[in-house]
C-alpha cells in the first residue's frame, strides 16, 4: 500500500533516512544538502553518478510539507525512480507521454488533491494547460531540477524546454529549488544558478555543495591504440578478466561494428543506441539488469537511470568530448564499492570525431538560416510532417546533427513549433505567425560562446589523456572538489598496472626503441607521429625533402616496418613518458629527459607493454649499413606492407591490390573507388574471417560489405590457405 508519509516521517533527517530508505548513515555531502533545503535555502548539488544525489531531494520531500516537483529528462528514468519509491510505500507518481488520457486525468486529480509527495515530470509538461492548472492548486514545497546541466550551455544540445524553467521558478517565489547534476564544473554551476534565477532578488544566492567525486575504487587508464585490432584485443582481455560492464562508442555505426565483432566471442552481448526502437532499447536494458554477466556495447544514450551496482569495467572505445561525459560514464562502474577497471582507448582520429560533433552542435549562422528558409518555404501554407533526414536535404546540409541543432535554435527563438509523432521519427512542424527572425542575432552570439566552451571542454579532455600526473587528482581539480591528493593507488600514472604485462625489452625491441627515440630527437619536436614514421620508413615524400628530413641519419632505419606498427610502439613510449605530444592540432612529438635516458640505455628498470601484434625481428637488431652507404638520391617508394614484421600481411596486401585492379578494370572506375589503400592495408593486417570482424575494418561500411564482403573474405581465406 502506498501512503503519504507526512504524519509518519520523523522530524530529523537521520531517523527518516533509517525509516524510509533503510540506511544507517548518510554518504558524504548528503546531510548537508538536505539540511540546507530544510533551512529554506536554494541548493545547487553536484555529486557524481552513483553517489546518492536522488536521495537528497527524495528525503527532503518527505521532510517538507506539500508536494515536491521533480523535473527529469527521461521517461525511463522517471519510471525507475517512481517504481523504487512506490516499492518503499512512498507516494510518488510521474506525468509523461507514456500515459493514456484516463491515467493522466486520474493522476492530475491526485496532484490537485495533494495525494503525492513526489511528482516527476519532463520539462515539456509545463506547456500543458491542464498540468499548469493542476499545479496552481497544489502547494509545491520543493522544485527539483534533475540533470540540471541541461539548462546550461544554452540548452539546445539536450532540452530547449529546460530554458523555460526560470519562468516556473519565478511563478513559485516561496518554493525552494534544488538543482542536481553529476557533471558541473565551477563555470557550469554558476550558469545553472543564473539560468534558474537563483540569487536574483527576492531569492538569496544558492548553497553550492560539491561532494563525492573521489572514486578510488575505479582504476583509470588511458591506452594509446593506433588501430582497431589493438582495441579489440584489449577489449577481449578486459571482458575475460572482468565479466560485467559497458563498452562505450562515440557513434551508432561504431557501436554496431564493435558489437558485431564482440558477439563472435560473447553471443549474448547486448547493443544499445538511440536509433533502436523503444522496444529494442527496453529489451536491451532489461537484459542488462537481469543477466549474471552482462556486456553491452552502447553509445552515451545508455546508462542514465541504469543502476546496476556490480559492474566491473567501463571501456571507452572512442574518446568522449568532455571530462564531464567521461567521468559520468566511468562512474557507472563499481557502484558497490568494489574495484572496477576503466580504460580509455585513445587515437588522434578520435579528435576529428569530436570536432565533427562540435560542428554539428554549434552550426554556423548560414546553416541555421538555411534551415529557417527551408521551413519557411515548406510550411508557408500548412504544417509539414517530415523526418529530420528530409529537412536536412531540403536545407542543403550534409550533417543531420547540424539540422537538428538548428531546429532547436529556431524553436527556442519562437519562430516555429515542432510536435513529435509517437512511435515515429517524424515531426509536425508549423510556423508561428508574425515571428521575427531578427531575434536569431542573439542566438548566433550565444552559439559562438558555446562553440568556444565546447572546444575548451575537448581541450580539457585531451589534457586528461596526456596528463603525466595522477588522473584522479586531475578529475577532482577539474570539478573543483577541494583536498585532491597528488597521487593515488588507482590510475595508470601512479600505479603501473595493466592487463598487458610490462616487461623489460628484448634486445631486438631495444634496438627498435633506440631507433625511434633517436629519430624523435633529431626531428626536434617539430613534427607529429605520422611524419616520424615516414622518416623511419624512408618514404619518398616531397615534404620530407622540403624539410631535409630525408638527410637525417635515422631516415629508413625501419624501412621494412608498417606505419601502424611504428606508431604503435611510439604510442607505448609516450605512455611510458619517453616522448611528449603537444595538445594542439599538430600533436608534435618531442623527446623527454626520461626518453633520453632510455635512448642511451641509462636506466636499469625500464619496462613496457610491447604492442601484442608488433614483432621486432633479428634484422631490426643488426647495425644499419644502409644509412652509411646510401647514395644521396630520392629513395624508391616503400611498399606499405613488406616482409618485416608480417610477411603474410604483405602477401595478403598484394593479392588484395591485384583483385582491386581487376574489379576497377571490369567496372571502368578508378581503383580507389573500389576500396582505398588504407582499407586494403587494414584488411591485410587484420585478415578478418567473417562479416562480423569485417565490419570493424575502417572503410568497410554496410554498402561495401554487401558489395564486396564475400569476395574479400574468400580471397583472404584463399591466400591464408594457399599463399596465393
Amino acid at each position: 500500500m502506498i501512503i503519504a508519509p507526512q504524519s509518519l516521517t520523523p522530524a530529523n533527517p537521520e531517523a527518516a533516512l533509517r525509516l524510509h530508505f533503510g540506511h544507517g548513515t548518510f554518504r558524504a555531502g548528503q546531510l548537508e544538502a538536505v539540511q540546507a533545503v530544510l533551512a529554506g535555502r536554494d541548493v545547487v548539488l553536484v555529486m557524481p553518478t552513483g553517489s546518492g544525489k536522488s536521495l537528497c531531494y527524495q528525503l527532503s520531500a518527505l521532510l517538507l510539507p506539500g508536494t515536491t516537483l521533480v523535473i527529469s529528462p527521461l521517461i525511463a528514468l522517471m519510471k525507475d525512480q517512481v517504481d523504487a519509491l512506490q516499492r518503499r510505500g512512498l507516494a510518488a507518481t510521474f506525468l509523461n507521454s507514456s500515459l493514456d488520457a484516463d491515467a493522466m486525468a486520474e493522476r492530475l486529480a491526485g496532484v490537485r488533491a495533494g495525494r503525492y509527495k513526489l511528482v516527476y515530470v519532463a520539462p515539456e509538461r509545463f506547456r500543458n494547460r491542464r498540468f499548469v492548472e493542476a499545479l496552481a492548486a497544489t502547494p509545491v514545497a520543493l522544485l527539483t531540477v534533475d540533470e540540471a546541466h541541461c539548462i546550461s550551455q544554452w540548452g539546445h544540445d539536450f532540452r530547449p524546454d529546460y530554458l523555460a524553467l526560470r519562468q516556473v521558478v519565478e511563478r513559485l517565489p516561496a518554493t525552494r529549488v534544488m538543482a542536481v547534476t553529476a557533471t558541473a564544473t565551477p563555470e557550469v554551476r554558476d550558469d545553472i544558478a543564473a539560468q534558474l534565477g537563483l540569487g536574483v532578488a527576492p531569492r538569496q544566492p544558492p548553497a553550492v555543495h560539491v561532494h563525492g567525486f573521489s572514486r578510488p575504487n575505479l582504476h583509470l587508464a588511458v591506452t594509446r591504440t593506433p588501430r582497431h585490432t589493438h582495441k579489440f584485443a584489449q577489449v577481449r582481455r578486459i571482458v575475460e578478466a572482468s565479466g560485467r560492464g559497458i563498452v562505450y562508442c562515440a557513434t551508432r555505426r561504431m557501436a554496431e561494428g564493435v558489437h558485431a565483432q564482440l558477439a563472435s566471442l560473447i553471443p549474448d552481448a547486448l547493443l544499445y543506441h538511440g536509433a533502436l526502437s523503444e522496444e529494442a532499447r527496453t529489451r536491451a536494458q532489461d537484459a542488462f539488469m537481469s543477466a549474471a554477466r552482462p556486456v553491452v556495447v552502447a553509445t552515451n544514450a545508455f546508462g542514465m537511470g541504469v543502476d546496476r551496482r556490480d559492474l566491473r569495467f567501463v571501456i571507452h572505445w572512442d574518446m568522449p568530448g568532455s571530462v564531464e561525459s567521461y567521468y559520468q560514464e566511468v562512474g557507472r562502474a563499481g557502484r558497490d564499492g568494489g574495484p572496477a577497471w576503466c580504460e580509455l582507448f585513445f587515437n588522434y582520429a578520435d579528435v576529428r570525431t569530436q570536432t565533427f560533433f562540435i560542428a554539428g552542435a554549434n552550426p554556423e549562422a548560414r546553416e541555421v538560416l538555411a534551415v529557417w528558409e527551408a521551413v519557411r518555404r515548406a510550411c508557408a501554407k500548412e504544417p509539414v510532417r517530415w523526418t529530420m533526414e528530409e529537412w536536412t536535404a531540403a536545407a542543403g546540409l550534409k550533417n543531420e546533427m547540424t539540422a537538428r541543432t538548428a531546429f532547436g535554435i529556431l524553436e527556442r527563438a519562437g519562430l516555429l513549433v515542432r510536435d513529435a509523432e509517437p512511435g515515429s521519427r517524424t515531426y509536425v512542424t508549423r510556423l508561428i505567425p508574425n515571428a521575427d527572425p531578427a531575434v536569431l542575432r542573439t542566438s548566433f552570439a550565444h552559439l559562438e560562446a558555446k562553440r568556444r566552451r565546447d572546444q575548451s571542454k575537448l581541450d580539457a579532455m585531451l589534457r586528461f589523456v596526456d596528463h603525466t600526473g595522477c588522473r584522479h587528482a586531475y578529475i577532482l581539480n577539474y570539478f573543483g572538489e577541494p583536498g585532491a591528493a597528488t597521487r593515488c593507488q588507482a590510475c595508470d600514472r601512479c600505479v603501473r598496472h595493466t592487463l598487458v604485462p610490462r616487461r623489460p625489452p628484448t634486445e631486438a625491441q631495444w634496438i627498435v626503441i633506440q631507433k625511434i627515440l633517436s629519430c624523435v630527437a633529431r626531428m626536434q619536436g617539430r613534427f607529429g607521429a605520422q611524419r616520424i614514421a615516414q622518416v623511419l620508413r624512408g618514404e619518398d615524400e616531397p615534404v620530407l625533402r622540403e624539410h631535409g628530413l630525408d638527410q637525417l641519419s635515422t631516415y629508413g632505419l625501419l624501412r621494412t616496418w608498417t606505419t601502424p606498427h611504428i606508431r604503435a610502439v611510439l604510442e607505448v613510449l609516450q605512455t611510458e613518458g619517453c616522448v611528449a605530444v603537444t595538445a594542439d592540432l599538430y600533436h608534435s612529438v618531442s623527446l623527454t629527459p626520461a626518453g633520453m635516458k632510455v635512448a642511451r640505455r641509462q636506466t636499469t628498470d625500464f619496462a613496457l607493454a610491447w604492442p601484442p601484434d608488433v614483432v621486432a625481428s633479428d634484422a631490426d637488431s643488426r647495425p644499419d649499413e644502409r644509412a652509411a652507404t646510401r647514395a644521396r638520391q630520392p629513395a624508391a617508394p616503400a611498399p606499405s606492407m613488406t616482409a618485416g614484421p608480417d610477411a603474410a600481411a604483405a602477401t595478403r596486401l598484394a593479392a588484395l591490390k591485384q583483385w582491386r585492379t581487376a574489379q576497377a578494370h571490369a567496372l571502368a572506375v578508378p581503383a580507389y573507388r573500389i576500396l582505398t589503400n588504407r582499407t586494403l592495408e587494414a584488411l591485410a593486417i587484420a585478415a578478418p574471417q567473417d562479416m562480423a570482424s569485417l565490419s570493424a575494418i575502417p572503410g568497410m561500411g554496410l554498402v561495401l560489405r554487401q558489395r564486396y564482403g564475400a569476395a574479400v573474405l574468400d580471397l583472404l581465406a584463399s591466400v591464408t590457405t594457399h599463399g596465393t
